[in-house]
């Protein structure tokens, strides 16, 4: 069971006790889970029962209650706790089953994963000034919103500047807009397209203009173009790199990934909690209008790919024989270069295999 299905496992349920009239409250939207801090019970938590507390007019504990009677028997969950003045605690039957779940979808959706239709009755439009981090930062967002079902148009005050066609941007008209609409307003780049693209190239000029939140001033130094692990770019693209490396590799040695041929290692946890959290960090991007949290997601997923690629590694050396470990690791080396191409999709920044 993956953080996605938890949270809609919760919802039924809470739709559930309205229509059994346990509760009197609005069924909302959307239940949130969030993994559960260090010492803390259970894998998942959801504080789902405190915000309808109010609603039903009933204590929390008591909507807790109501909501673990129709939660605690689904497939998958293995123990409901209620904690604190009302949160429900989750403990996921047969963890290994969840982590086969979030690889089974990486495999399955490939560069996709994450995309969903959450936004699919939403028909949005966007205007941004004649500026090159405005018009990027636009067409980033347009694709994280259309990556989960909505419609954007996007418009721009005049005629867009040739050079933005080098960067992947398309306008779909230009002009004052005869209402007033959403604008799209990052602090501007102080440069012009043309000139960033001749000494950084396409590539870094997307990063740099997409990294930082709108609100922060773009850093656009000659850093972005720095081979080395100092440079975020360069590792999370160095981190997809070796995942398809890894399978080239394991091709030459005669095996491939198998998810369930040996249970997760502890080091692998960080890396399989990144890639279950993928889609709702994607879904978050779009909602907030914030392609910088996908740059820092991708950053997270690389730094936790090379931690347990040097602490788990996923080829045998010397005269070792790949093993059923081997297998496993290699199949999460190959679900996180999924997840890091795919995220660089959505910025618009190619993730060459060879780097």
């Amino acid at each position: 069971m993956t953080p996605a299905d938890l949270s809609r496992t919760v919802l039924h349920a809470v739709r559930r006790a309205v229509d059994e009239n346990a509760l009197r409250a609005p069924v909302p939207a959307r239940v949130r889970v969030e993994r559960t801090r260090p010492g803390c019970s259970g894998d998942y938590a959801c504080a789902v029962a405190l915000q309808l507390a109010g609603p039903a007019e009933l204590p929390a504990l008591e909507v807790a209650q109501i909501l673990r009677e129709r939660v605690a028997a689904e497939p998958g969950i293995g123990r409901v706790e209620i904690t604190g003045p009302g949160f429900l605690s989750f403990t996921l039957d047969a963890p290994s089953d969840s982590d086969l779940a979030v690889l089974d979808a990486v495999r399955e959706q490939g560069i996709a994963y994450g995309h969903g239709g959450a936004l699919r009755d939403e028909i949005l439009q966007f205007h941004h000034a004649r500026e090159v981090r405005a018009a990027v930062t636009a067409h980033a967002v347009r694709r994280l919103l259309v990556s989960q079902g909505a419609r954007v148009r996007i418009t721009c005050d005049e005629a867009g500047d040739p050079e933005w066609s080098r960067l992947g941007v398309t306008v779909d008209a230009h002009g004052t807009p005869p209402v007033p609409l959403p604008r799209i307003r990052p602090v501007p780049a102080g440069a012009t397209a043309g000139e960033l693209l001749e000494r950084l190239g396409a590539d870094a000029v997307r990063w740099g203009l997409l990294r930082p939140a709108g609100h922060d001033r773009a850093p656009l130094g000659d850093d972005l173009l720095v081979q080395g692990e100092a440079n975020p770019l360069f590792r999370v693209r160095y981190a997809h790199a070796r995942a398809r490396a890894l399978t080239r590799g394991a091709a030459a040695l005669g095996f491939t990934s198998a998810a369930d041929a040996a249970p997760p290692e502890p080091p692998a946890r960080p890396l399989l909690d990144l890639l279950a959290d993928h889609p709702g960090v994607l879904l978050a991007a779009a909602r907030h209008r914030a392609p910088d949290r996908v740059a820092r997601q991708l950053e997270a997923v690389a730094h936790a790919f090379f931690d347990f690629h040097d602490r788990c590694p996923p080829l045998p050396s010397g005269d070792e024989k790949p093993s059923a470990a081997h297998r496993s690791r290699l199949a999460l080396a190959e679900a996180a270069g999924t997840v890091l191409a795919g995220g660089l999709s959505l910025l618009g920044i190619s993730a060459p295999a060879y780097l």
